[in-house]
């Protein structure tokens, strides 16, 4: 009777019941990690950072609702990423392509996922639908794209070893080299002028920068980490070497100090690569290795693009119509259009660069030949300071930087010019000069880490082997003393865009890249082809600088996309080091310096004279020059922040993102892997002893 008693009944439950919780479908990434939230927001792994593997889907949970679209079942992949059953027949390829053995491929158990981790296969299904090639848009490996497919180097036109033939290598060569322009030939417009230099020393910079560039591009395609690289003037050198440039002892000095200052960046550069070459080939960057994660790469390359945000635009603003129709041009072309195909390419967003220089450079052109810059009694050629007019003096600005045709390095340029070492004298070495360097090329080493494990992940079978990434950087080492030697005024190091230029223009063959290194050596002994570069006006090399470094800016935060990107730990880590690489230097930049003081400097590089006025003062001139150099740059301070604090919170390996490399052993027990990154012409078999450098 207790049990009918109405007191002792349980109450109902709501009605109708409520179903029973059923977790949300996972997103696209976190299928492919096995990510499984918490309500902390945190990832649920196990604590020895092992990815748990993603469940089999529910015959009726099939939708995606981040896309609103039925969701394609995952399939059993093989090496070049597509589906086991829909695996492109070798029939269908183009012929030119050499076709793989079966014996190179990877096997289904060890394929690498989008850090380069082993990933569990999940059931094979039939896919629903197949994504076409012009659906895909590969900017990052792995990625969902706009259209809501999955995309990885299986979409690649060609692949790292292949050979499509002459006509192609050599079409796709020159786009690669195309739309990495600004890259190459942004620096020596910057820092020559800074030096005091003419504009034929400019054009002839230029040419030694695309010369060296070729042959260090070639070095380390044959020699270096084998990955379709493009090594040049990297933006990572452009604050140092304007520091040196501004040093006290250079602005007392009167007249052409061009020659000077080079040699002095020339002897710091060079000793700068052996110390990168030391780290490299003997094994050290293996160690160092350990500690470098995407939590450390991306606020540190972001900081090098937002570093010089007081250069850009004030220089743009000097001719803003020129400027400003630039950078919609370029804007309209890279997002607006960048889906629009021609011929199969997509036009817009490949050489959204050269086609939005070309059409201003037009326009300017027109503009100044309809004598929308020209004034009564007024010459642009004459100097500032001997211009009595004060009507031409409010106009001598407009004229000077919206005329194109105030610059006579074309015309003074040599039909053909050898570029050789020492050309500029003898390389003056200066220790204070050579530490900040040594701590600048471990920054770019960082870049270089990042750039090799994103671009492995786009067109390789694996992730390069610790060794193999530590002979990439010795090379690197070597090509900036090629670099310091010839005279280029920056070290030479992997070109960050690379990985974006990649997945755009879905080129992986090495082969086009050394074709591409070819073509630019020829150029560069055709001294006109660096004039018509160093008589871009310079409110266009400024409005190219604006895109190039907010496009190496994003290129270093999609560094996240390979960690746990809304996890607080990594948010707050993030946002430190970018806050205070901003702030920090500030405070160094801004110490002790009055209004008006340092007028002989133009404003926008009064940032690199932190030297004469730094809060370091001890008794050891050296010391304060060097310590008050390196806290005044971005990307130093961001990478201190994030590396100590990466590597001191706690947090899982999925969390962090820890890089993946390959091993040693499985890597020789693959011949594709072996095929990949092993020397050619049986060096490898020569030192096959140097195990810390090899495969």
């Amino acid at each position: 009777m207790a049990a009918s008693d109405p007191t002792k009944r349980p109450r109902p439950g709501p009605w109708p019941p409520a179903p029973e919780s059923t977790a949300m479908p996972p997103s696209s990434w976190a299928r492919r990690t096995g990510f499984r939230p918490k309500f902390s927001g945190e990832a649920n792994v196990s604590d020895s950072g092992q990815i748990l593997p993603p469940k089999p889907k529910e015959a009726d949970a099939n939708v995606d609702l981040e896309s609103g679209r039925e969701r394609t079942p995952l399939a059993a992949t093989t090496t070049n990423g597509l589906p086991e059953t829909e695996k492109v027949p070798a029939a269908d390829r183009d012929q030119t392509v050499r076709k793989r053995r079966d014996s190179e491929v990877v096997p289904k158990a060890t394929v690498p996922g989008s850090n380069g981790q082993l990933r569990a296969d999940p059931p094979p299904h039939v896919p629903n639908q197949k994504p076409s090639h012009e659906d895909v848009v590969g900017v990052l490996p792995q990625m969902v794209d706009d259209d809501g497919f999955v995309g990885r180097h299986s979409h690649l036109k060609y692949e790292l070893r292949d050979s499509p033939g002459l006509v192609p290598i050599g079409f796709y060569g020159l786009q690669h080299y195309l739309s990495i322009l600004g890259s190459l030939i942004l620096i020596p417009l910057v820092i020559v002028p800074a030096m005091g230099g003419t504009h034929e020393e400019t054009s002839m910079v230029v040419s030694t920068v695309l010369f060296v560039s070729g042959v260090t591009t070639l070095l380390h395609s044959f020699f270096g980490s084998r990955l379709p690289l493009i090594q040049g003037p990297s933006f990572v050198f452009l604050a140092p070497a304007l520091a040196i440039i501004n040093s006290p002892e250079f602005q007392g000095q009167k007249g052409n100090n061009f020659k000077h200052i080079m040699k002095e960046l020339q002897g710091a550069i060079i000793i700068s690569s052996a110390f990168q070459a030391i780290l490299g080939y003997t094994g050290l960057m293996s160690l160092i290795l350990r500690l470098i994660n995407p939590v450390v790469v991306a606020p540190t390359i972001a900081a090098v693009g937002l570093s010089f945000y007081g250069y850009g635009f004030p220089q743009l603003g000097t001719c803003l119509e020129i400027g400003a129709v630039q950078i919609l041009v370029v804007i309209i072309f890279s997002l607006y259009l960048r889906k629009v195909s021609v011929f199969g390419h997509r036009i817009f967003l490949i050489y959204a660069v050269p086609l939005g220089l070309a059409i201003t450079w037009a326009i300017a052109f027109l503009l100044t030949e309809a004598g929308a810059y020209t004034y009564k009694n007024c010459d642009a050629t004459v100097p500032a300071s001997n211009i009595i007019s004060e009507a031409c003096r409010k106009h001598v600005s407009r004229m000077i930087h919206c005329r194109v045709d105030t610059s006579h390095a074309l015309n003074s340029s040599p039909w053909f010019r050898f570029p050789y070492p020492l050309q500029w004298g003898t390389p003056i070495f200066r220790g204070k000069l050579a530490v900040v360097m040594c701590v600048v090329s471990i920054i770019a080493s960082v870049d270089s880490i990042g750039s090799y494990h994103a671009t492995s992940l786009l067109v390789a079978s694996r992730p390069p082997t610790p060794g193999v990434l530590s002979r990439g950087i010795g090379l690197e080492g070597l090509c900036s003393i090629v670099a310091g030697l010839w005279g280029t005024g920056t070290g030479s190091t992997t070109l960050t865009e690379n990985v974006h230029t990649i997945a755009v223009t879905k080129m992986g063959s090495r082969r086009s890249v050394e074709f591409g290194a070819c073509l630019l050596i020829l150029l560069s002994l055709v001294g006109k082809v660096g004039g018509f570069i160093a008589s871009i006006p310079d409110v266009m090399v400024a409005a190219l600088l604006c895109i190039m470094w907010a496009m190496l800016a994003a290129l270093g935060l999609s560094n996240l996309r390979y960690s746990e990107a809304g996890s607080s730990r990594n948010i707050i880590i993030v946002g430190l080091s970018l806050f205070f690489s901003l702030s920090v230097p500030a405070y160094f930049q801004q110490y002790g310096v009055t209004p008006n003081a340092n007028s002989s400097v133009p404003s926008y590089f009064q940032p690199y004279i932190v030297a004469s006025h730094g809060p370091i003062r001890s008794g050891y001139g050296g010391v304060n020059y060097v310590l008050n150099t390196l806290l005044s740059f971005h990307m130093v301070i961001a990478f201190l922040i994030a590396l100590i604090l990466d590597n001191t919170v706690p947090g899982s390996r999925q969390e962090r993102g820890v890089y993946v490399w390959s091993e040693s052993e499985t890597a020789r027990r693959e011949p594709a892997v072996a095929k990949d990154y092993e020397l050619p012409f049986r060096v490898g078999r020569v030192f096959r002893w140097v195990k810390w450098v090899g495969i």
